[in-house]
């Protein structure tokens, strides 16, 4: 049976980025996106970004598309939601970094658990795989279509981790519409294995020992799917102390958690480099 991965508070905590990107914003596919372009302007190797619940605006997602675009990518962020994303607030309601969390009480913990079901439970509803999905594949199929693209690959967070590796199911799409290689962040919702075993393209995959949604059982579950996929080129990359949110909202003024945000950014420029090339 297949065992499925949650979601959580830990989906509503982190940190918002500070600076400035330097993309731009225009209407693609009827989808408002954020592009950031490498110096180049060449669009041949393109990565669309699935996000997570807080959506295309937040200062994260953005700065991040930024850096894979200095790393020579053609960055699209999608506002996959339709205008309905989560507000950025909640992200210091929520919960708090990994050491207060540790010493929360139970009441606390149940009072959080209480008030994340009230908030995410609708909102999942509204953006089940029956609705997101037909978005985002439309998203693919027209950016395959703009001149001078070539190789695409997904990047998701959380909520989009899930449909990064769901993009990677090659077999689902008729030839020259699907993604060419994905990678997964600590990804949410997840069905193990159903959903890594239809994987035939590229994967790559980072999670947080801390994972609260992505515990060591399920964790092991994941290396013991991805371990079958003996024909397709695959990775897990497990960061010590880090939790479920990491790479996009970890706390940057921690040198450890900085330096896991860091690395798990080299993980994906690493992957697509080797396979959108």
């Amino acid at each position: 049976m297949a065992a499925s991965i949650g979601m959580s508070d830990c989906c509503l905590s982190g940190k918002i980025a500070e600076g400035s990107p330097k993309g731009r914003e225009e209407e693609l596919c009827g989808i408002s996106t954020y592009v950031a372009q490498p110096e180049s302007g060449s669009n041949a190797m393109t990565i669309i970004f699935l996000t997570d619940i807080f959506g295309w605006k937040l200062n994260n997602v953005r700065l991040l598309a930024d850096n894979y675009a200095k790393a020579g990518f053609y960055c699209y962020v999608p506002d996959v939601h339709q205008g309905d994303s989560l507000p950025e607030e909640l992200l210091q309601d929520i919960e708090p970094p990994l050491p207060t969390r540790e010493k929360l009480s139970l009441l606390a913990k149940g009072t959080k658990t209480a008030k994340v079901g009230a908030t995410l439970g609708p909102w999942l509803i509204k953006h089940r795989e029956s609705v997101a999905k037909p978005i985002i594949d439309g998203f693919i199929r027209t950016v395959r279509m703009i001149p001078g693209t070539d190789k695409v690959g997904t990047i998701g967070f959380c909520w989009g981790g899930r449909y990064a590796i769901l993009t990677a199911q090659g077999g689902k799409y008729s030839p020259g519409n699907g993604v060419d290689a994905a990678y997964a962040c600590h990804p949410s919702l997840l069905a193990v294995p159903g959903d890594i075993e239809q994987v035939t393209k590229p994967l790559s995959i980072a999670l947080g020992t801390k994972d609260s949604l992505i515990g060591e059982k399920e964790q092991g579950k994941i290396q013991v799917a991805l371990g079958k996929l003996t024909s397709v080129p695959h990775e897990l990359q497990l960061y010590e102390d880090q939790v479920h949110g990491f790479v996009l909202r970890g706390d940057f003024t921690s040198e450890k958690d900085k330096k896991a945000m860091d690395d798990a950014e080299k993980q994906g420029i690493k992957w697509f480099q080797k396979y959108l090339v």
